[in-house]
C-alpha cells in the first residue's frame, strides 16, 4: 500500500476532502474513495470503467502491454507448458502444484463427473430447440437442490468441495445441452479420458461405439478451456462476486455468472463472429464489408476484432492463432468456405492502415469461434463452451471474496427522476 493521499475541494464543502492512494503491486494507483459518502458525495462512473470494486491476487491484465498473468503466471507460459486442470489449481490456490497435488486434484474432479440422475428428468422437461445457455442457467443453479451437504459458504471444505463439483460438471451439463438438442442419449463421463477428451467424448460419442478423439482436436479443446478461464473482473465475474455477496451458494452464483455470459456483448461475441462470417457469405463480398466498417455512420462492425480492454494484440488470440491453424489442418477444414472468409479477414486486419493504427487486431471470439466451426460444435454452443472454461476464474473469485472480509455489493445512482409528489386518484387523472 502506499502513503499517498488525494485531495479533493467541492464547491459548497469546506475544507479539502483527503483520500488514500492505494498501490498494488502491479497496475495503476487507485483512490480510495471510500470515506466520500460520509461528506454526503458518491461518485458517478457508469459501466465501472473507472472503479475498483474489490481487492483481487488472482489476474493481472494490461490492456496497453497486452499482458494476461494468472498468480503472476503469462497466459502465454500456462498455454504452452500447462493444461486447463492444472491452471484451475492455480486460480483457486495461488500456486501451481507439485506431481502429487496435481494428481490428487485430478482425481478428484475426475470423481465429481457425474450427476445425479434426476438432472436427465429436469432436462426433459426443456423444449427441444431451447437455446443451451438458457438450459445451462437452470440445471447449474438446480445443482444446489442435491448437495446441501457443502453449502455452508463459511466452511472451506465446503467450498472447496463445491468449487471441484462445479469444475468437474460443467462439461458434463454442457454436453448434455448439446445432446438434448439433437434428441441424442447423453454419454456418461468417461474417466480414463484427460478432461477436454471426456467433454468431446460426451459431446460427440455415442453408446453404439466407441468415441474416437484427435489428439489435435482435445488439446485445441484444453487450450480454449485454459485461455477461457479467468479474465479479472468482466462483466459476469462481478455479477458472480455481487451474487455472492449476499451469502447466496456457489450454484446460484455461477448460474448468475452464466446469466451474465449469455449476453451478446461479453460471451455471445464468438457466436456473433459465425454470424458475421454467413452475412458476409462470399469472399467476393469481404471487401464491400471492410468498407462498412471503416463508416462510422453504418451500424456493420466487424466482430471478434479489437478488444474492450486490450489495446494491443490480445495476448490469447496469439496462443489461439496457432491452435486455429493447426485444427483446420487436421479436420481438413482449410476449403471450408465461411473459414476461407475468417482467414482472408485476418489477412486485412493485420496488414491494413486502418485496422493496425486503431489497433483492431483479431481477438480471442475470433479464433475460437473458427475452432469450434471446424471440430463441428454448433454456433449457439459456444458461450456454453466459453462458461465451462471461465467457471474456474468464477468460483475462484467467488472463494477469495467468501474467504476475506466482504460487504454486501450496493452500487449508487445518479437519480434524475421526478422529485416527491402527490398521489392523484384515479377518477382525477
Amino acid at each position: 500500500m502506499s502513503d499517498k493521499k488525494a485531495q479533493l475541494t467541492v464547491d459548497g464543502i469546506d475544507g479539502v476532502i483527503e483520500m488514500p492512494v492505494l498501490s498494488g503491486t502491479l497496475g495503476p494507483d487507485v483512490v480510495d474513495v471510500s470515506s466520500l459518502t460520509g461528506k454526503g458525495l458518491f461518485t458517478y462512473d457508469p459501466g465501472f470503467v473507472s472503479t475498483a470494486a474489490c481487492e483481487s491476487k488472482i489476474t493481472y491484465i494490461d490492456g496497453a502491454k497486452g499482458v494476461l498473468l494468472h498468480r503472476g503466471y503469462p497466459i502465454e507460459q500456462l498455454a504452452e507448458k500447462s493444461d486447463y486442470l492444472e491452471t484451475c489449481y492455480l486460480l483457486m490456490n495461488g500456486e501451481l502444484p507439485n506431481a502429487e497435488q496435481k494428481k490428487q486434484y485430478v482425481d478428484s474432479i475426475m470423481n465429481h463427473t457425474m450427476v445425479h440422475e434426476s438432472l436427465v428428468n429436469f432436462f426433459k422437461g426443456f423444449r427441444y430447440d431451447a437455446h443451451p445457455m438458457a438450459m445451462m442457467c437452470g440445471v447449474v443453479g438446480a445443482l444446489a437442490s442435491f448437495y446441501h451437504d457443502s453449502l455452508d459458504i463459511t466452511d472451506p471444505e465446503h467450498r472447496k468441495v463445491s468449487a471441484d463439483r462445479l469444475i468437474a460438471k460443467m462439461p458434463t451439463l454442457a454436453a448434455m445441452c448439446y445432446k438434448h438438442s439433437k434428441g441424442q442419449p447423453f454419454m456418461y463421463p468417461d474417466n480414463s479420458l484427460s478432461y477436454a477428451e471426456n467433454f468431446l467424448h460426451m459431446m460427440f460419442g455415442t453408446p453404439c461405439e466407441p468415441s474416437k478423439i484427435d489428439p489435435v482436436v482435445a488439446k485445441a479443446m484444453d487450450v480454449i478451456f485454459l485461455l477461457h478461464a479467468d479474465h479479472e473482473q468482466n462483466a459476469s465475474t462481478s455479477t458472480v462476486r455481487l451474487a455472492g455477496s449476499s451469502g447466496a451458494n456457489p450454484f446460484a452464483c455461477i448460474s448468475s455468472g452464466i446469466a451474465a455470459l449469455w449476453g451478446p456483448a461479453h460471451g455471445g461475441a464468438n457466436e456473433a463472429v459465425l454470424n458475421m462470417l454467413r452475412e458476409i457469405g462470399d469472399e467476393s463480398r469481404i471487401g464491400e464489408f471492410v468498407k462498412r466498417a471503416k463508416d462510422k455512420n453504418d451500424p456493420f462492425r466487424l466482430m471478434g476484432f479489437g478488444h474492450r480492454v486490450y489495446k494491443n494484440f490480445d495476448p490469447r488470440s496469439r496462443v489461439m492463432q496457432g491452435i486455429a491453424d493447426e485444427v483446420l489442418s487436421a479436420m481438413g477444414a482449410e476449403n471450408d468456405p465461411l473459414l476461407k472468409i475468417a482467414k482472408k479477414l485476418e489477412k486485412i486486419a493485420l496488414e491494413d492502415e486502418y485496422f493496425v493504427e486503431k489497433k483492431l487486431y483479431p481477438n480471442v471470439d475470433f479464433y475460437s469461434g473458427i475452432i469450434m466451426k471446424a471440430i463441428g460444435i454448433p454456433t449457439d454452443m459456444f458461450t456454453v463452451i466459453f462458461a465451462t472454461g471461465r467457471t474456474a476464474g468464477w468460483i475462484a473469485h467467488w472463494n477469495e471474496m467468501i474467504s476475506n472480509p466482504y460487504k454486501i455489493g450496493r452500487p449508487r445512482q445518479l437519480y434524475t427522476g421526478y422529485t416527491a409528489r402527490d398521489y392523484v386518484p384515479l377518477e382525477e387523472r
